[in-house]
């Protein structure tokens, strides 16, 4: 979706990144006492921060909601291009680990065919009672769905991770216990355990023994194991982690709407109109009017105007405050239709792809949108992960120390969305400003029917965390979406431009998958995989899918599914189209349309089903990107315009699957 242009351009900024994170000061160094044993988890003697998550690498913490604090050192976290030392404060704030988190172990010869392990086709085989892998909740003692696989992209066997990825996300707040048994070669022959982890397993160790102060941590683990049916001597590796607070995912972000909306208390957020274009129906048949201008929203980030590259401004509890008078100007523009001169429009927002602007409001399709169903679409950048921020994003690829400022300028950034809704809403805002009028006085924006809001890709992606916190958006359309950076990047065409800054920063691919699900951790707070637990807490949303999409895999959006409870439009794909044993394994059916909720539809267009190992679609063998093509389809339009406007999704595609036109 970037044009060619914006690669030569990454080329160029990430080697300058790479100079001026070179000459960048290493931060100080951490007592490694604050780890339980001081280092790295003994249990696996290959790599540290394997096995992950792990609560070895947390700390008892009584303030915590969860009781733990994570408690990373710069020895155990892998070290920057070239050789910097990443600092673990923004990941110790952290009351346990992502939701989202993919398990990452290492276990040399395993043959998960042979093993038996659950694969993507066939995530029901996780559940069975003699699996090779368990994953179970401590609390409940509810056992968890997963897939298994290991790492397409290792080069090396001696260096190829196995990663489980939960099938639905971990309940927030929640301890979750691994273990993995039964673990067999190619030639069907057993593997053995680590020897620490062995010797864990086995009789009291004397006092004296190394391992004996880890022998006693894992004692409540494999006793639980036990008795849920899994023997100690059965076992190839056990652990257990905890997953983070709701209060520690969201409360940053929550923190700073609080406050900014008690500020602004009952009026509309200031703004100035800076341009208003009205069209000749020549010049546009759908669009009568743009207007653009910018916001003012109180800043919450460390520097003057919050540029690219700023993190939040921390109190002594944590959290984020505001600098004195620091404010962020916000630009925003409106698309306004032609029909809304005859029958006020529905106000929404739009949310912008991959490192984009708020100039994409005005591409075709939501013109259309605008146009076909009279709905006012205004955006604003998304600061963070907008155009602006590319330096910042390669920057943070090559030195991990700079990747807050991603999630945390991405939250402000929502901030100024939130802010742009209710000037778009409130009777004293935008509708009681001429450039939103009539010539002769007539309101051109109706809020009868509430805010809504449409996002494609990055859009959709970061959008359900917005709609999840807004206080006034009803419904969201979450177009070609996901969740958890994390699990897409892999599986994105998008992130091959970015995958050789990654290569020249970590070139060992384990250790690739172990930043990446660092960067997870962080991530959680500014895109909908931290809220995705709470995000139809009254809230509805529509997830528009394309299948066999090249740039947000589909199983992302699967799981995002299961999380929220969004239940899926059937038929939705035509008999033998999935290569799954059971096509969209756990996710209920809508029954008849119409339905009432939230739901997920999927549009095929005919590409070839995605793969099934963690990389990216390629042109050819998995034929043309079908992205873009369900907001180009008016049928699927009409359905998100409904939606928006009553909460129902409605049968647009007569009773079949949806079939989306090739773009």
């Amino acid at each position: 979706m970037r044009p060619r242009l914006l690669i030569r351009a990454l080329t160029a900024l990430g080697l300058a990144a790479a100079l001026l994170t070179s000459v960048v000061p290493a931060p100080p160094a951490i007592a490694a006492d604050r780890l339980p044993g001081g280092g790295c988890d003994p249990i696996v003697p290959t790599e540290c921060l394997l096995p992950f998550p792990d609560d070895w690498y947390t700390r008892a913490d009584p303030a915590s909601p969860t009781g733990r604090r994570v408690a990373f050192t710069p020895g155990t976290l892998p070290a920057a291009f070239p050789g910097r030392p990443i600092d673990p404060a923004a990941w110790n704030r952290a009351t346990g680990f992502s939701p989202g988190s993919t398990l990452l172990v290492q276990a040399p010869g395993l043959d998960l065919a042979v093993t038996g392990t659950a694969p993507i086709t066939d995530i029901g085989r996780s559940l069975r009672p003699d699996a090779p892998i368990v994953l179970l909740d401590a609390e409940t003692g509810v056992r968890w769905p997963y897939w298994a696989e290991l790492d397409a992209n290792a080069t090396s066997a001696g260096r190829q991770a196995l990663l489980i990825h939960p099938a639905r996300n971990f309940l927030d707040g929640h301890r979750y216990l691994v273990a993995l048994r039964g673990f067999k070669d190619a030639a069907g022959v057993p593997l053995t355990a680590p020897g620490p982890f062995a010797r864990i397993a086995g009789p009291d160790l004397p006092a004296t023994d190394p391992l004996r102060p880890r022998q006693r941590q894992l004692r409540p683990v494999l006793h639980q194991l036990a008795r849920h049916g899994i023997a100690p001597g059965t076992l190839y590796l056990a652990w257990d982690f905890t997953v983070a607070a709701t209060a520690d995912l969201t409360g940053d972000l929550t923190a700073i709407r609080d406050d900014a909306f008690r500020r602004l208390g009952d009026r509309s957020p200031g703004y100035v109109i800076t341009k208003v274009t009205d069209h000749t129906e020549a010049e546009d048949a759908r669009i009568a009017r743009e207007v653009e201008g910018v916001l003012t929203v109180p800043s919450y980030l460390n520097l003057p105007g919050g540029p690219p590259g700023s993190t939040f401004f921390r109190g002594p509890d944590g959290r984020p405050r505001r600098l004195p008078l620091n404010t962020q100007a916000a630009g925003f523009r409106c698309e306004i239709p032609r029909g809304a001169f005859t029958t006020p429009s529905t106000p929404a927002l739009y949310g912008h792809g991959l490192l984009g602007s708020r100039d994409e409001v005005a591409a075709g399709n939501v013109k259309a949108m605008a146009a076909e169903h009279d709905f006012t679409f205004c955006a604003t950048d998304w600061i963070g992960m907008a155009s602006g921020d590319i330096p910042v994003v390669i920057g943070a690829l090559l030195d991990p120390n700079l990747f807050p400022a991603i999630p945390e300028r991405s939250q402000q950034g929502m901030l100024d969305a939130l802010f742009l809704g209710r000037a778009l809403v409130h009777p004293g805002g935008f509708t009681a400003d001429k450039a939103f009028r009539t010539a002769d006085g007539r309101p051109l924006v109706d809020n009868a029917h509430g805010l809504g809001y449409d996002g494609n890709s990055q859009g959709g992606i970061l959008g359900g965390a917005l709609v999840a916190v807004s206080p006034d958006i009803r419904r969201g359309v979450l177009g070609v979406t996901g969740m958890n950076y994390g699990l897409l990047l892999d599986r994105s065409a998008d992130f091959a431009r970015f995958q050789g800054v990654l290569d020249l920063s970590y070139p060992d691919k384990l250790n690739q998958q172990i930043v990446l699900g660092l960067f997870q951790m962080l991530w959680d707070h500014g895109e909908t995989d931290g809220y995705a637990g709470r995000l139809t807490d009254g809230h509805q949303v529509l997830m528009h899918i394309a299948y066999g999409d090249h740039q947000v895999a589909n199983i992302a959006a699967e799981v995002e599914a299961r999380t929220i409870g969004a239940r899926l439009v059937t038929p939705a794909l035509a008999p033998g189209r999935s290569p799954d044993r059971i096509p969209y394994w756990d996710i209920p059916s809508t029954g008849p349309l119409p339905y009432h909720g939230s739901a997920m539809v999927v549009w095929d267009s005919g590409t070839p089903s995605p793969p099934l190992t963690n990389t990216a679609p390629t042109e050819g063998k998995y034929g043309r990107d079908p992205h873009g093509d369900p907001r180009n389809m008016a049928t699927a339009r009409r359905q998100k315009a409904v939606f928006l406007r009553t909460g129902e999704v409605v049968d647009v595609c007569g009773g079949a699957p949806c079939q989306a036109d090739p773009g």
